[in-house]
């Protein structure tokens, strides 16, 4: 008896250590309260259906999210969260960030933590540059910008822009891909109009007033998607930019999958380029959808900054599996350089060189549905696209010498 005792309290310790062994935690940082707390919300539920969809690749890790609410773009905040997780909370990877000043200000206590860091979201091009710990399963804002550039000159024959950007990194990120792209392919952009920042809504009329004013064949706009995207569009259609011949075009933040219905008919025929929607046509994203409308409800709907929360975790996962849960930076990075992965965005994978994401880029026109509803319709793909800023080596994304 007394040796079975011992043998099973043995076994009991042994399962312990083991499960202790393969518990993963992982430090969330997005903004779960203020001006981005539906963005955050996005974040969360990304990760959470990734963790329900996929238990089957999890085991036989545990693993276990600690969140910090980094409140706005500032920048600040999320330095502190990041600290908090690092040094208080002992993480073992870092994900999220909803905006780039953030990520960027978080940059160097990522370095000094030395935790594999996985960018779910923030999208100025370098800086993936920044850490040798970042790696990006969102975007880079020159992934869709300088794809539009090449396809407002070619497809939609346009031979005069305007930028309409926010004046802060991903902003004049975008501003600089399309104008780059658009300019070499034969157009020519005749204005470039900061709109404010990221922090609050500013009163777009004067801004796209100004762009009325010049007569552009296409309005080419960035700013953050949600609440700005949303007031984007009807002040075009309250101008009646449409009316006198001005298509409004950009990335996929102006079309914001849970603002979209919103927007109303000043959407219809807004074009964008962009690495995801809801509708897009395959099986891995309809199954995400159908998940998503199950748990929240049949109104809410998946948008980019969730797609790109899922791949995050889905990164994390691959890290975790191929360093049997001990999480070594380096030997998680070197498991993450050149996967590959089915997404409901299509097949993406990890530039070993750069550390970004490599994925498909769509050109959608929005659309009425016999439904009612404002959904996005498929112009045109581009396969296998890598972050032109790094690709051409322009600017803070040029190699360091």
């Amino acid at each position: 008896m007394i040796k079975r005792i011992l043998a099973a309290s043995a076994a009991l310790a042994l399962s312990a250590a083991l499960a202790q062994a393969q518990s993963v935690k992982i430090g969330l940082v997005a903004p779960f309260t203020g001006i981005g707390a539906e963005l955050g919300q996005q974040i969360d539920r990304g990760v959470e259906q990734y963790l329900k969809l996929n238990a089957d690749k999890i085991k036989p890790l545990q693993l276990k999210i600690i969140k910090r609410d980094d409140k706005n773009p500032s920048g600040a905040d999320s330095k502190i969260a990041v600290q908090e997780l690092l040094t208080q909370e002992n993480v073992d990877a870092l994900a999220g960030w909803i905006y780039s000043p953030n990520a960027i200000a978080s940059a160097p206590v990522v370095t000094a933590g030395k935790k594999l860091a996985v960018i779910m979201n923030a999208g100025t091009a370098h800086i993936t540059t920044m850490s040798p710990y970042f790696v990006r399963t969102s975007f880079s804002m020159w992934h869709a910008g300088y794809a539009m550039g090449e396809a407002a000159a070619k497809q939609l024959k346009a031979k005069t822009a305007i930028v309409g950007y926010s004046d802060f990194p991903p902003g004049k990120d975008s501003l600089a891909a399309f104008k780059r792209s658009f300019e070499a392919n034969g157009g020519k952009v005749i204005d470039e109009i900061p709109m404010g920042g990221a922090g609050q809504v500013p009163d777009f009329t004067p801004f796209l007033q100004r762009a009325k004013d010049k007569k552009p064949d296409v309005l080419f706009v960035f700013v953050p998607a949600g609440d700005h995207a949303l007031a984007v569009t009807k002040t075009y259609g309250a101008l009646g930019m449409k009316d006198a011949g001005i298509k409004l075009i950009g990335p996929g933040d102006i079309t914001q999958d849970i603002k979209l219905q919103a927007m109303g008919d000043a959407a219809v025929g807004l074009i964008t380029m962009h690495h995801y929607n809801a509708d897009l046509d395959n099986a891995e994203n309809k199954k995400f959808v159908a998940a998503w409308k199950k748990d929240y409800g049949p109104d809410s709907t998946p948008d980019f900054i969730a797609v790109g929360a899922y791949d995050g975790m889905a990164a994390i996962v691959h890290a975790a599996q191929a360093t049997k849960g001990k999480m070594d930076a380096d030997a998680a990075l070197k498991a993450l350089a050149g996967w590959k992965y089915n997404s409901p965005r299509g097949p993406i994978s990890i530039d070993p060189e750069t550390r970004d994401i490599i994925m498909n880029e769509y050109l959608v026109e929005v659309v009425k549905g016999k439904d009612g509803k404002l959904h996005q319709k498929l112009l045109g793909k581009i396969d296998n696209v890598k972050d032109a800023c790094k690709a051409e080596k322009v600017g803070p994304c040029a190699p360091k010498s």
